[in-house]
């Protein structure tokens, strides 16, 4: 049987209504319309669950500036990611369903000119419970910070990283089609099937 690996599983249901948000409260979870990194604000674009057979794995919102449209959001433009977790997870389904990913959405000399980053941001993860929270935040003058809990776990520096990393849920083959549409809040509604590996 084939390894099922929940972090890259597409949601079979992903509900987001579109239009100006004022905060986001999906399957109990709690999301503020607008947050403050530094002196830049960054407001709430989407969020939406992301749901494997009868696991819901997470729920993810995505921040950026303003001003930044959704054609930009993978530019060298500031923005944060949120997760929080409805099920367990270790730190090696992290890894091992982060490289799939990335496979599909970037070609290998982009995987190689990052190689030494991936390993180091593969070796800041840790176990999540449920009822925890990673955050990836990226600024252009100081790189991609990942955090758990609110706590640093470190900082990978440049736009190179953040500008293949990112596109795992908004890439052209993103984790999910549904998720990719929520945290853009393009107002659909989609249903797809669950994938083994």
């Amino acid at each position: 049987m084939r390894k099922v690996i929940l972090y890259i599983m597409i949601p079979m249901i992903l509900l987001w209504n579109s239009g100006e948000l004022s905060g986001a409260e999906i399957n109990g979870v709690y999301f503020e319309d607008m947050i403050t990194e530094g002196n830049e604000v960054l407001r709430l674009r989407g969020a939406g669950l992301l749901k494997w057979l009868f696991f819901k794995v997470y729920v993810a919102a995505l921040y950026v500036p303003e001003d930044v449209s959704n054609g930009n959001v993978l530019e060298d433009k500031p923005k944060k990611m949120v997760f929080h977790y409805l099920t367990d997870m270790t730190s090696e389904q992290f890894a091992e369903s982060g490289e799939k990913l990335l496979e599909k959405n970037a070609s290998q000399d982009e995987l190689f000119q990052i190689k030494g980053k991936l390993e180091k941001i593969h070796n800041m993860y840790r176990d999540v419970k449920k009822g925890g929270r990673y955050s990836l935040t990226y600024f252009p003058d100081k790189g991609t910070e990942l955090a758990l809990n609110d706590e640093v776990l470190g900082v990978i520096e440049g736009y190179d990283f953040a500008s293949i990393y990112y596109r795992i849920w908004l890439g052209e083959n993103p984790v999910s089609e549904n998720l990719k549409y929520a945290l853009l809040n393009k107002g659909e509604k989609w249903e797809g099937e669950g994938m083994e590996y």
